[in-house]
């Protein structure tokens, strides 16, 4: 899989890490402060104001999986909220992003599973059984395409997809570049400019 290290690392050094490549759109980030998630990528599809395949991925997925969900454009709905982290927590799931609403933020927050969202909606979903979805299966959250075991790296910042493959490697040089970056920061206190520690000048 990749090294642990990769959970100290922050989401815009390891997207920088990859060539820049992976980030997953800017209105996605966290339901509430401190939200931080590493895992690898289970992916979910459903219908537009539909939530039954998510609760399907709870058992679907494996321990330690980050649920990554793609709403087929219908952000404004909450998908997600205090039963589903419960649930969650119980399953030993490591978080959720998706591009779509989730509500009882207090709730969320107090639970602690970290949650990425485009924002918070308190308009309900359905459960059709014969709608469309899928588990496991890749999905596409913005120029992302997300498969199944993929790094993901959430925090403040926003959410970072890596795929497999890479995964290792990034995280390696992700690391690097955080190693290089506390040695510039040391001598920019130090009073050196950026325009000449960069070789701007």
């Amino acid at each position: 899989m990749w090294d642990p290290s990769a959970e100290a690392l922050s989401s815009a050094t390891v997207h920088e890490a990859a060539g820049r490549l992976g980030a997953l759109p800017s209105a996605i980030g966290p339901a509430f402060a401190g939200a931080r998630v590493v895992g690898p990528a289970f992916p979910v599809a459903c219908p537009p104001g539909d939530n039954l395949w998510i609760h399907r991925a709870l058992y679907a997925a494996e321990p330690g999986d980050v649920l990554v969900v793609d709403v087929g454009g219908g952000t404004e709905f909450g998908y997600w909220g205090e039963i589903l982290s419960t649930a969650a927590i119980e399953r030993g799931l490591a978080g959720l992003v998706i591009n779509g609403g989730v509500r009882d933020k207090d709730a969320l927050a107090a639970l602690g599973l970290p949650v990425f969202s485009v924002g918070l909606c308190i308009r309900g979903t359905e459960k059709h059984f014969a709608g469309a979805g899928s588990l496991g299966a890749p999905v596409r959250i913005g120029e992302v395409f997300v498969n199944r075991g993929d790094l993901v790296v959430g925090d403040a910042d926003g959410v970072v997809v890596i795929r497999r493959a890479d995964a290792e490697a990034v995280v390696k040089a992700a690391a690097e570049r955080e190693a290089k970056e506390t040695e510039l920061m040391r001598r920019i206190r130090a009073g050196e400019r950026t325009v000449d520690l960069y070789g701007w000048q």
